[in-house]
């Protein structure tokens, strides 16, 4: 098995800046279920097949995902919080699937966006335990560490 030599803090910010940029992507749309319970209520509607979500339907899902999300930026129970955000972006990215198939009809190109993020939290999911840089799980185990 090839190994490469990363220097710990380089990579320690390299992983709080995907860290850190999927979660303002993810705050967004927890905050939208908030500022704008309509939109989450169609979006439910049109991607999930589920009618009629209340606007308290709205803001427990944007609870329960506030929570993950929090959990998430400190780099709490990182292998739980990340690949639920994981799985939360994985679902949100396969569902709008008949979009991929017509990208330049209205604004289905904007959902491309989502494979990269996709892929970027696979990585973090996959190095959680070099995401130390402001994480309360900020110890890297000593057989999984690289001199810097």
């Amino acid at each position: 098995m090839l190994q490469v030599s990363v220097p710990r803090q380089k990579l320690a910010w390299s992983l709080f800046g995907l860290r850190l940029g999927i979660f303002i992507v993810m705050v967004m749309w927890t905050v939208d279920k908030f500022v704008n319970p309509e939109h989450a209520a169609a979006v439910f509607k049109t991607f999930y097949m589920i009618e009629g979500l209340s606007n308290m339907g709205a803001y427990v899902v944007g609870a329960l995902q506030a929570a993950v999300i929090l959990a998430f930026l400190v780099g709490f129970q990182k292998r739980w919080s990340t690949g639920l955000v994981l799985a939360m972006h994985l679902v949100s990215t396969l569902t709008p699937m008949a979009r991929y198939f017509d990208p330049w009809a209205g604004s289905n190109l904007l959902f491309f966006a989502a494979w990269p993020m996709l892929f970027a939290i696979v990585a973090l999911y996959i190095l959680r335990d070099y995401d130390t840089q402001f994480s309360v799980a900020a110890t890297v185990p000593a057989s999984k560490g690289s001199s810097s």
